[in-house]
C-alpha cells in the first residue's frame, strides 16, 4: 500500500524545494523525492559554490590594483585548498539547514530515485507514494561530447571538485558555465585557453556583450580559440592532455581539460512513459503556460522544462504552480518574458529583455538603441583599463525600454531596479526623468543621451 500526499515533488534542488514548500504553507500534505543532496545543482554545483569563487577571483583582481591606490602589497601566496575546504563548509551548512527547514515545515524527505508507475503513483526504492500531485523538477546534468578520450576531462561539477589549482587548463564551450569558469581560473593563476565552437562567447547575448568580454578576456591573458571542433582527447607520456582539433590542429600541454559545452535534463530514469508523459526530442518535458504536463496532475519545471537555466526562474515557477494548485489564485503563473540575468565574469555581465538583433527582427525601425562606454572610475588610474559598456534598447513613439544591457564592474548589483522599472513599462524618459545617483557608474543608465 503506498503512502498518499497532496503533492509530492521530484528533486531537492530549488523548484522542488519551492513547489513543497509553498503547498505546506496552504496546509498541504508534500513531500520532496531527493537522491542526492539537498539544494539542487544551485547550492552543491552551481550558483553557490561558484559565486565564491567568484569573490575569490575578484579579490586577486583587487591585489592586482592595490599598488595603483599607494598600497604595497608584498608578494602572497594563493591556497587553492583553504578556499575549497571554506566553501565546502559553507555549502555544507546551507545543506543542512535545508533539512532542518523541511522537518520544521512538516514536509517529508524520500532519499531515493524516483520513477513513475503510473501518473499519480511513484516508486521510489521499493516502496510506493502517491499524490494528487505531481512536480517533476530533477533539474539538468553537464554534456560531455561523443568524442574519442572525453572521459579525461570533467564538467563543471569536477571543477568544484578540484583539490589543487590546475597549471594549465583548456575550457570548452562559450556559454555562462564556460566564461564564469575560465575567468576564476584565470585570476587565480591558471593557464587559461577557451576552445568555441563559433566564433564568439555567449552567442545568445547581446552583441555589445560579446564582444567587450571578448577584449577584456583577451586583455587579462586568457587565450581564446575560436572555430574549434575538437575530435580527439589524447594524455600522453609526461601525463598532460593535448586536444585533437578540426583542420589537423593539436594543442597541447593541459593538465586539465573542463567540458562547459551545455546541459540537458535529467528525465532520462523517470519511466515518463509510464505515466504517458511528453517529452521532446532532447528530453525537456513538454508543459504549458502553467507548468502543465500532457497528463493531468502532474507538472514541470526549472531546467527540465527548457526555459532558462536559471535558480530564480524554477523559484518562481514552483511557487506560482503552489499558488495556483492550493492557494486559490487560478490565473497564476510565471511570465517568462524580461528575466534579467547576471553572467558572473570579470567584469560581470547584467542583462534583461531584448538584444538590439532581437529588438530590430520584432519591431523594425520602431528600434532605437542608446548606449554607451566608458573607463569607470575605480579603473581611472590602475594599469588594468577595464572598461564598462551599457545598452538601452527602446521601442515605438514613447520609447519603452524593451532590453538593457550592462558590462563592467557592479553590473550584477546593478540591474535588479532597472528591471522592476522594465516590467513596469518605463520608458527611455522615465529613465532621463529619474535624478541620477553621484558618482556612480549605474548614473550613465538615466543620463545616457
Amino acid at each position: 500500500m503506498s503512502q498518499h500526499y497532496d503533492l509530492i515533488a521530484i528533486g531537492g534542488g530549488s523548484g522542488g524545494l519551492s513547489a513543497a514548500e509553498r503547498a505546506a504553507k496552504y496546509g498541504a500534505k508534500a513531500a520532496v523525492v531527493e537522491a542526492g543532496k539537498l539544494g539542487g545543482t544551485c547550492v552543491n554545483l552551481g550558483c553557490v559554490p561558484k559565486k565564491v569563487m567568484w569573490y575569490g577571483a575578484n579579490l586577486a583582481h583587487m591585489l592586482h590594483d592595490a599598488p595603483d591606490y599607494g598600497f604595497e602589497v608584498m608578494a602572497h601566496d594563493f591556497r587553492w585548498p583553504e578556499l575549497k575546504q571554506h566553501r565546502d563548509q559553507y555549502v555544507g551548512n546551507i545543506n543542512s539547514w535545508y533539512h532542518t527547514y523541511l522537518s520544521d515545515s512538516n514536509i517529508d524527505e524520500i532519499p531515493g530515485y524516483a520513477h513513475f508507475v503510473d501518473a499519480h503513483t511513484l516508486e521510489v526504492d521499493g516502496r510506493r507514494y502517491s499524490a494528487d500531485h505531481i512536480v517533476i523538477a530533477p533539474g539538468s546534468y553537464p554534456i560531455i561530447p561523443p568524442v574519442e578520450g572525453a572521459e579525461l576531462g570533467i564538467t563543471s561539477d569536477g571543477f568544484f571538485a578540484l583539490e589543487e589549482r590546475p597549471r594549465q587548463v583548456a575550457v570548452v564551450g562559450s556559454g555562462y558555465i564556460a566564461v564564469e569558469i575560465a575567468g576564476v581560473l584565470n585570476a587565480l593563476g591558471t593557464d587559461v585557453t577557451m576552445f568555441l565552437r563559433k566564433e564568439h562567447l555567449l552567442g545568445k547575448f547581446d552583441a555589445m556583450l560579446r564582444e567587450t568580454l571578448m577584449g577584456e578576456m583577451l586583455n587579462q591573458g586568457v587565450s581564446i580559440i575560436s572555430s574549434a571542433s575538437i575530435q580527439k582527447v589524447e594524455r600522453i607520456a609526461d601525463g598532460t592532455l593535448t586536444l585533437h582539433c578540426s583542420h589537423d590542429q593539436e594543442y597541447g600541454g593541459f593538465d586539465q581539460l573542463i567540458w562547459a559545452i551545455g546541459r540537458l535534463p535529467n528525465s532520462a530514469g523517470l519511466q515518463l512513459e509510464n505515466a504517458g508523459i511528453e517529452i521532446d526530442g532532447e528530453g525537456y518535458i513538454c508543459v504549458d503556460e502553467f507548468q502543465n504536463t500532457n497528463v493531468s496532475g502532474v507538472y514541470a519545471l526549472g531546467d527540465v522544462t527548457n526555459a532558462p537555466q536559471l535558480t530564480p526562474v524554477a523559484i518562481a515557477a514552483a511557487r506560482r504552480l503552489s499558488d495556483r494548485l492550493f492557494g486559490g489564485m487560478a490565473d497564476r503563473k510565471l511570465d517568462y518574458s524580461l528575466v534579467p540575468t547576471v553572467v558572473f565574469t570579470h567584469p560581470p555581465i547584467a542583462t534583461v529583455g531584448l538584444t538590439e538583433s532581437e529588438a530590430r527582427d520584432t519591431h523594425g525601425e520602431a528600434v532605437k538603441i542608446y548606449q554607451t562606454r566608458f573607463t569607470p572610475m575605480y579603473h581611472a588610474f590602475t594599469q588594468n583599463q577595464s572598461q564598462m559598456a551599457m545598452k538601452l534598447v527602446c521601442v515605438g513613439a514613447q520609447e519603452k525600454i524593451v532590453g538593457c544591457h550592462i558590462i563592467g564592474m557592479g553590473a550584477d548589483e546593478m540591474l535588479q531596479g532597472f528591471a522592476v522599472a522594465m516590467r513596469m513599462g518605463a520608458t527611455k524618459k522615465d529613465f532621463d526623468d529619474t535624478i541620477a545617483i553621484h558618482p556612480t557608474a549605474a548614473e550613465e543608465l538615466v543620463t545616457m543621451r
